[in-house]
């Protein structure tokens, strides 16, 4: 792993960062539930082709537990305001609980059910389904929410507050990420969890969950199956998923180190044109070239450090030292 992932995942991430990430997804979620609204026909023949489907497998657990929730309010009541509030509840909890007491684990996790939920949120676009509730009355469902909806802050429009069930998408019930989302708190409880309680807790949340989903008649039984079979999607592309990011992580910062270690080195000289081509420039005065670098001829020398060519004639010829320099003054 490069140096820079590592030092990434050996860090709690910062938890103000990580609450903006969070409901940056889940806007986006709940944006995406809302576009996602397909033809109501086509998701009311959706729902009965999967119950249709169950039937032939003997899969229907979804009328009988449905008649027990109508016709016993002491069991029908509370799966109602299980419903409607423990996905808002447990689902944070275990998040906020791995963020603080396994945080090697927590970009796993975050990432896992991130990727889950944009799952989910395809197969509400791409199979729009009604729910059991929303079928004709002749099909045997009855809405339990509906039934109790006295006791509760929800009305007859799901689990939306009383009077804001149009800002909810009441078809996307492909896949139950409310099965979803509590399988992902019950395998975190199970791996993570050190005490037994926390494992059975990990066990029996999810199990809870199906049978409420049902009961109420918000989900089919293969809404169910789905919901874990996006969860397994999910933790499958988990790895990938973070692997890229690191990548991408990585990349940036050695760019960004490139670029300011650059932006730092002092600026070139500027380059004088004439010695690089030769020319000259159009308004700078001819200088004629120094031949001597400064140098100044004494007397009887023509050039820095040269006799005259009778001084050094003479002294080639073989006269006297004296008469020859007489000779050469009397010249000059």
């Amino acid at each position: 792993m490069p140096q820079t992932a590592r030092a990434r995942t050996a860090h709690r991430p910062r938890w103000w960062a990580e609450l903006l990430l969070l409901a940056v997804v889940y806007g986006a979620y709940s944006a995406g539930r809302l576009l996602a609204r397909g033809d109501v026909s086509t998701a009311v023949d959706h729902g009965l082709a999967i119950l249709r489907i169950e039937k032939a497998f003997f899969l229907n657990a979804e009328h009988p537990l449905n008649r027990l929730f109508t016709s016993t309010p002491a069991i029908g009541i509370p799966a109602d305001f299980a419903y409607a509030s423990l996905h808002y509840l447990v689902t944070p909890a275990v998040l906020i609980w791995i963020f603080r007491r396994r945080p090697a684990h927590y970009r796993a996790a975050r990432t896992w059910l991130m990727l889950s939920t944009l799952l989910g949120l395809i197969g509400f676009t791409l199979l729009p389904t009604c729910p059991p509730r929303l079928l004709d009355a002749s099909y045997g469902f009855v809405d339990t929410m509906a039934q109790y909806s006295s006791y509760g802050w929800w009305g007859a429009e799901a689990s939306a507050p009383r009077g804001l069930g149009g800002m909810t998408n009441q078809y996307a019930a492909m896949p139950s990420l409310h099965v979803g989302w509590a399988v992902w708190c019950g395998v975190l409880l199970w791996r993570h969890g050190k005490s037994p309680l926390l494992r059975v807790l990990g066990v029996v949340y999810p199990l809870f969950t199906v049978i409420v989903v049902m009961g109420t008649a918000n989900h089919y039984f293969l809404d169910a199956v789905a919901g874990v079979a996006v969860m397994g999607a999910g933790a499958l592309l988990t790895a990938p998923a973070l692997r890229a990011a690191d990548r991408g992580w990585t990349r940036a910062t050695d760019r960004y180190a490139f670029v300011a270690r650059h932006a730092r080195l002092p600026a070139p000289a500027p380059v004088d044109e004439a010695s690089v081509t030769g020319a000259t420039p159009v308004n700078s005065p001819v200088k004629p070239p120094i031949v001597s670098d400064g140098c100044e001829t004494s007397p009887g020398e023509r050039f820095p450090g040269q006799r005259t060519r009778t001084n050094s004639s003479t002294r080639t010829a073989g006269g006297t030292g004296a008469a020859a320099d007489d000779a050469a003054t009397a010249a000059r």
